[in-house]
């Protein structure tokens, strides 16, 4: 096997480079979910929000108490209580992960904010409405209904 370097020649990659790198990627079948830092309790369950960093930032100050933030490449993840999908159609590009499962990483996001309290979600009807108004779309309830 070979990889390209940044000039377009073709460097040979040694076996224990490709072993090393093989270890470093999740494993499939396991999912990575993730963690309550120690000390907190999530008494309702977990599930996570993913927003895109430019947004996440954006939505700090819009939020009355922001609970545990996670982040990886290019995203924040959110934690919130269970099920607070239901009845919420979460506006794109945000991506709900029920049990905070977080999908296509090789590695754990990096707690990025952890409250004072004991509790680490941040509270889904403000986070949901923020994300709304950032992305200019309207929430469930307020969509007109079709017979």
């Amino acid at each position: 096997m070979a990889m390209r370097s940044a000039t377009g020649s073709t460097l040979p990659l040694a076996l224990d480079t490709l072993v090393r790198l093989t270890r470093r990627r999740h494993t499939p079948g396991v999912p990575l979910r993730l963690s309550v830092p120690e000390g907190m309790t999530a008494p309702l369950g977990c599930d996570a929000v993913a927003t895109p960093a430019t947004l996440g930032a954006q939505l700090v100050p819009r939020l009355p108490r922001v609970g545990c933030v996670y982040a990886d490449r290019g995203r924040w993840w959110w934690l919130v209580p269970s099920d607070s999908d239901y009845a919420l159609d979460w506006p794109a590009p945000a991506r709900y992960a029920a049990d905070a499962v977080v999908p296509d990483t090789p590695d754990a996001p990096q707690l990025l904010y952890r409250p004072d309290g004991p509790v680490p979600y941040t509270p889904p009807i403000p986070l949901y409405l923020a994300l709304c108004r950032l992305t200019g779309t309207t929430p469930t309830w307020s969509r007109p209904v079709s017979a």
